[in-house]
């Protein structure tokens, strides 16, 4: 047993002290919403309209995509597979129980009280996602102790980050282009910037996959293809917005996926298909539609986008990953900046022209409504005609097309330098010595943390003959998530 890595006294110790906390925090804190509170309900209560019935089938989409599709997208190496699947899944659950707490304080906080329903576990989910990602450009190379930490302190930046944005700068980013996928890229590159390991530029024996971990891979891939119309649906106002959000996301995922298979080939030197492409790039069509997924950006635009964000992902895992691991000192494992950072730059760009191009002639009056923050505020005589109208309709700040693109601008910006900062400063924690890191030698290798079967034989593996198209797989950066 490694002293330095074991997980005997480190890990039950901080599982111990996070749910004891967690525990305490929740008798102190967090009690039923009305939809889920028995003292709320009578005759005159319709069960079926209970909120569980509009926001379960999302949260189940969601959990699957969570717990399933990031699950199998991460055990992708070849020697790796207990640790990406497990990993995921310690990550994920703690996450979750501590973004209901986090956010519920900025979200769902009143009367001394956090309100919990299903729409709590909706959007925690929503967090654990953004910890998934940024988990992606370490793995291989963390312990479960760090991965619990990162976790602990990502959490509460995402969570103000979030509130920030949504209270102060107020934006349209409903498939989270801007405040999941930027954030996670870029929290979780200031993590492995700080994380940095030289000896790891010049490729790992073990950073390898094979056909079984490529094709429990691919499995994560379609499991997150399959419901991300899900995904970015979810938080839009229900009706045909949310129609449209779904419209958009299968066809961006589908034009990525023809243009993945396109370039894979083309870009082979023996003009054959590579795995890599298809569990990775096939998905960037479902980010660079979500700024703009609920707007009526019509569908050729999804198209294009799909095409667009696919084209951006594939050079990127090809030119851009390794020039960022070998100049930039950023060791980016997964290639979350090809899939989620690019791509989620495009969708905000993509977002910030339809905003501008919004009017109502296009919309009708129903605009104010998914740019609420454009409509008329309060005693303006034409927030009066709007309501007769739609019923219903928020009094908004006023602003111009002009103006909300500045703010998405201002957005952008801000999300980016507060996730980058919040990941260096993580990093810098994780990096402790006590925090059972593996050493070089030990990335990429399921045995530091677990006890493996007997049909696991790492050097009989190894020494097997490697064939030309693993060599590539070594010596370049692979990009999955």
């Amino acid at each position: 047993m490694n002293v330095t890595t074991s997980l005997k006294v480190r890990l039950p110790v901080l599982v111990l002290v996070l749910e004891v906390v967690t525990l305490a925090l929740f008798a102190a804190f967090v009690t039923y919403d009305d939809n889920a509170n028995a003292k709320l309900q009578n005759n005159e209560t319709n069960p079926m309209e209970n909120s569980l019935y509009r926001d379960y089938p999302y949260f189940a989409d969601v959990q699957v995509m969570i717990f399933v599709g990031f699950g199998c997208l991460l055990a992708f190496f070849r020697f790796y597979g207990f640790s990406g699947m497990v990993f995921n899944f310690l990550t994920a659950t703690f996450a979750i129980q501590w973004a209901i707490l986090i956010q519920g304080f900025f979200q769902f906080y009143y009367d001394g009280k956090i309100h919990l329903g299903v729409i709590n576990l909706l959007n925690a989910e929503f967090a654990c996602a953004v910890v998934l990602i940024s988990f992606g450009a370490v793995i291989g190379k963390t312990s479960p102790v760090q991965l619990l930490v990162m976790a602990l302190l990502e959490i509460p930046f995402f969570s103000v980050t979030e509130w920030a944005v949504l209270k102060y700068i107020r934006i349209n980013d409903a498939g989270g282009s801007i405040l999941i996928h930027l954030f996670a890229c870029y929290f979780g590159l200031g993590v492995t910037f700080v994380l940095y390991r030289p000896s790891l530029n010049k490729g790992h024996a073990k950073e390898i996959t094979s056909y079984q971990s490529d094709i429990l891979c691919v499995l994560g891939t379609l499991f997150l293809w399959v419901f991300w119309p899900s995904f970015n649906s979810a938080l839009t106002l229900k009706g045909d917005d949310q129609h449209r959000a779904i419209l958009h996301t299968f066809i961006g995922l589908s034009s990525s996926t023809m243009t993945a298979f396109a370039l894979s080939a083309v870009f082979n030197k023996r003009g054959k298909l590579t795995m890599a492409d298809i569990q990775n790039v096939t998905l960037a069509g479902g980010v660079t539609v979500g700024a703009s997924v609920d707007m009526m950006i019509s569908p050729a635009a999804a198209y294009s986008l799909g095409i667009m964000g696919c084209t951006a992902c594939f050079f990127g895992y090809r030119y851009l990953t390794p020039f960022l691991a070998q100049r930039m000192r950023i060791q980016d494992q997964c290639g979350i900046h090809n899939l989620h950072g690019l791509t989620g730059l495009i969708s905000s760009t993509a977002g910030i022209c339809a905003i501008l191009l919004a009017n109502e002639e296009t919309y009708g009056p129903s605009m104010y409504q998914i740019f609420s923050h454009r409509a008329p505020p309060v005693g303006d005589p034409k927030l009066e005609e709007l309501q007769k109208l739609i019923p219903g309709l928020k009094p908004g700040l006023g602003r111009t097309a002009q103006e909300q693109a500045l703010y998405q601008v201002a957005a952008i910006f801000s999300t980016i330098a507060a996730s980058t900062i919040g990941g260096l400063l993580t990093g810098l924690v994780i990096n402790l010595p006590f925090m059972a890191s593996p050493s070089d030698e030990g990335c990429f290798d399921d045995e530091v943390f677990f006890d493996m079967p007997s049909d696991f034989d790492i050097e009989e593996a190894l020494k097997a003959p490697i064939r030309n198209d693993e060599k590539e797989q070594i010596n370049s950066m692979n990009s999955k998530v």
